[in-house]
């Protein structure tokens, strides 16, 4: 059992979309990060195929949980508690992690705690570099969404600031990477790609950045449709495209909007801290501008190790573990997956606050089931 002054010892399973990720947290310590990617499976068809998702994380969830448990060195038994990703995301690839958890908590006797895979990537810098000030103000940047969230209490108090209005940061390198036949996924190729090239050599447009546009919010349609259109025409005049002039200066527009947007919320909401996070913070030219523009500004960057911003079970973990820490009520056992959970809900509860735990809950069964359980997983 994990000690008092560790913090809570806690399993999380990430299955939102195409990753089955399962961590396991001691407080704000990272103890195991496993994760099965099926996204070879999905680079055939350009991009993830949901029921393809849904049938490998079936596949690989089993293993995945066993290989977590084995790298922390502890045993299911010890667990504190079980959370998983609630929602947003791919309907069929949640129900799978959803119903995982249900199992693993109910046999084992632990609460569930079902939370949002948003508030889960501002978390999971809590085992980067410690806890998060408060309020913290957030860019979440990944292949389905790109949000301003303002955070005073990551467990029960997220507010959206700005978010995406059409394509998001990642979905828009995804498909430029389409057009130039460098694959899938997107992101890591045109990083690659950039490094070699001029990011000024073409000036593609920066959207929402007009006197008159919203503010926080992001809009990487016409960008998409600027550069796709670009090489059209490079093409259609039988010339070569500069591959990585143009995902230099594609990937420039794209994290100049993130990072001006990013620094203009916290000098408008008076916060000194920003955290960047999402599968595109892994890239390293928004993570190079944020750092000089952050430090223009006067505020200090959080940003986690690549590995922790693409989706990853310690997200999970990490923000069950605060659950647990901040006595938050655990999730009910009629728990479902939310594929479009509002980021204002971090976690799904109980009924009330009042209600018994899942562990509380779990006592009430049958003897047989309890040595069962005693049986399979002590």
């Amino acid at each position: 059992m994990a000690d008092s002054r560790g913090g809570p010892l806690v399993l999380g399973i990430e299955t939102s979309c195409d990753e089955t990720g399962v961590g396991i947290v001691h407080g704000h310590t990272l103890l195991a990060d496993a994760v099965a990617s099926s996204v070879d499976e999905h680079a055939r068809y350009g991009g993830v195929v949901p029921e393809v998702a849904s049938r490998a994380h079936l596949e690989a969830m089993v293993p995945t949980i066993q290989r977590a448990l084995k790298d922390a060195g502890v045993a299911a038994s010890d667990l504190d508690g079980i959370a998983v990703t609630a929602g947003p995301g791919l309907a069929g690839a949640l129900l799978v992690g959803v119903s995982a958890a249900k199992a693993y908590a109910y046999a084992l006797g632990k609460p569930l705690y079902g939370v949002n895979h948003l508030a889960s990537h501002i978390c999971v810098d809590q085992l980067e570099h410690g806890p998060l000030p408060e309020p913290t103000m957030a860019l979440l940047v990944s292949g389905g969404h790109s949000s301003l969230l303002l955070a005073p209490d990551i467990t029960s108090d997220v507010r959206p600031l700005g978010s995406t209005i059409d394509d998001a940061a990642g979905e828009a390198f995804d498909k430029i990477a389409r057009v130039l036949n460098l694959g899938f996924p997107g992101g890591p190729v045109i990083d690659r790609y950039a490094r070699e090239g001029n990011p000024d050599a073409i000036r593609f447009p920066r959207g929402l950045t007009g006197p008159r546009d919203p503010v926080y919010d992001f809009s990487f349609s016409g960008l998409k449709t600027a550069v796709a259109r670009w090489i059209e025409a490079k093409r259609a005049a039988g010339e070569e495209v500069p591959v990585a002039d143009v995902s230099a200066s594609f990937q420039e527009a794209v994290v100049d909007v993130l990072t001006r947007k990013a620094v203009r919320a916290c000098k408008d909401n008076g916060v000194d801290h920003l955290m960047i996070g999402g599968g595109v913070a892994a890239n390293s030219r928004l993570r190079a501008m944020a750092e000089r523009r952050c430090e223009d500004a006067g505020i200090t960057l959080r940003v986690p190790r690549p590995k922790l911003c693409t989706d990853n079970g310690a997200m999970v973990a990490a923000l069950g573990a605060e659950m647990v820490a901040r006595g938050r009520s655990a999730s009910a056992w009629d728990l479902s997956a939310d594929s479009s959970l509002p980021v204002t809900e971090p976690h799904v509860p109980g009924e009330t606050d009042e209600e018994p735990s899942a562990a509380a809950h779990h006592h009430d069964h049958d003897h047989v089931h309890e040595m069962s359980k005693h049986n399979l997983y002590s």
